[in-house]
Order: C-alpha cells, then sequence, then structure tokens
C-alpha cells in the first residue's frame, strides 16, 4: 500500500480471473475506492470505512462485494454497464455527466465499450482515474490495451479513445490513476497528452 498524494493510497494484487497485476485506490477523505481487489494488508487496513465504489467499468467490480459485505458500502457503475450483474450483485447506476458522492464526475469516454468511464476526482491538482482503454507495464510508458481486447474494428476503437482523451485534456488534472499500471503522479496529463500526440502522428 503506497500513499501515492495524500489521502490517495495505490496498490496491485493479482486479479483471480486474469491472473495479472492490476491497480486499485483509496481516497481516505472521501472513504472511496476505485476498482478494488482487497490489498495484501487486507479488509482490516481499512479501519477508517467505506462508503463508495467506484468502477471504471463493468469489468472492474472485482472483489468490490467483499467490501459491501464488511463496509455496507455503494457501488457505482455506469448504467449501461448494469447488465453484467445478474449474480445478485448490488450495484447502483450512474449515467455520464452525473457528479457522485465526493464531487466525482462520471465522464463518457465512448469507445472500447459502452460504459467505459473516467472519473475526474477534484483533489488537489485534480485526479482522472481511466479503465482500459490505456495501460502501462508497471511504471513504463502508456500504451493502448492489446487489439485483441478491443472490439471487431480496433483501429475505430483507438481513434474513439484519443478523440475521448482530447476531450479530457480540456479538464483540470495533474495525475492519472490507471486500471492497468501505475499511476503517473503529478505529470500525467502531460504524459497523455504525449502519448495521443505520437500515436495520431503514427509510427
Amino acid at each position: 500500500m503506497n500513499e501515492i498524494l495524500p489521502g490517495v493510497h495505490h496498490w496491485t494484487a493479482r486479479h483471480p480471473k486474469i491472473k495479472i497485476e492490476v491497480s486499485s485506490y483509496y481516497l481516505s477523505g472521501e472513504k472511496t475506492l476505485i476498482d478494488p481487489l482487497v490489498p495484501a494488508e487486507g479488509l482490516d487496513w481499512f479501519a477508517g470505512g467505506v462508503e463508495h465504489i467506484y468502477l471504471t467499468n463493468r469489468h472492474h467490480y472485482r472483489q468490490s462485494g467483499d467490501f459491501q459485505r464488511r463496509f455496507g458500502c455503494d457501488i457505482w457503475c455506469a448504467e449501461e454497464g448494469l447488465h453484467e450483474f445478474k449474480h445478485g450483485e448490488k450495484v447502483r447506476p450512474f449515467r455520464f455527466g452525473d457528479k457522485l458522492p465526493g464531487g466525482v464526475e462520471a465522464v463518457e469516454i465512448g469507445s472500447l465499450c459502452s460504459d467505459e468511464t473516467a472519473l475526474l476526482i477534484p483533489k488537489g491538482a485534480g485526479l482522472v482515474a481511466l479503465a482500459d482503454g490505456v495501460v502501462r507495464e508497471g511504471d513504463g510508458p502508456l500504451g493502448f490495451v492489446l487489439d485483441e481486447y478491443m472490439g471487431d474494428d480496433p483501429e475505430a476503437d483507438k481513434a474513439g479513445l484519443r478523440e475521448a482523451y482530447r476531450r479530457l485534456l480540456r479538464r483540470s488534472f495533474d495525475t492519472l490513476l490507471l486500471a492497468h499500471g501505475w499511476p503517473i503522479v503529478g505529470t500525467g496529463k502531460k504524459a497523455l497528452e504525449e502519448f495521443i500526440t505520437a500515436k495520431e502522428m503514427g509510427p
């Protein structure tokens, strides 16, 4: 468990289904989790409590149910992704553009999947949590998710993601919280802009 900014905690854990390390986050002041797996420290680490869990897309439910059973917290996902939850999961819907508890804004990405969401978090100089569109290997450079995890037309998905991220760059933030890969603290906006620019210029 690492505190990457005051009140912003990051950890990685091995996803039980896809068998790779993924990232999760806890905003301690807001008592909010993003895309959580249970950390090595266990649920007891969250002695301050958990009130809300935000999913950046429906596939990131992960171990949210464990937290909900322990803390009675609300789990939130874009309404377009609620069809995923058919086994009694208690998930509340949000609409793109909604302001969620803690002032978090749900921003539509509109590519890769219908519920792909960016979460704009008004904390410090601004944080953005991204789902699956852009990833990195550990602390390596940003990259698109592999084509095999995209739709029938990966190039169209990539174009849609670039457009969505261009819109996101108009907002105020400096840190990226990635679901796949380490966060980029302080220079996240610059890194995202450089990534998009490089992809638009081509090889």
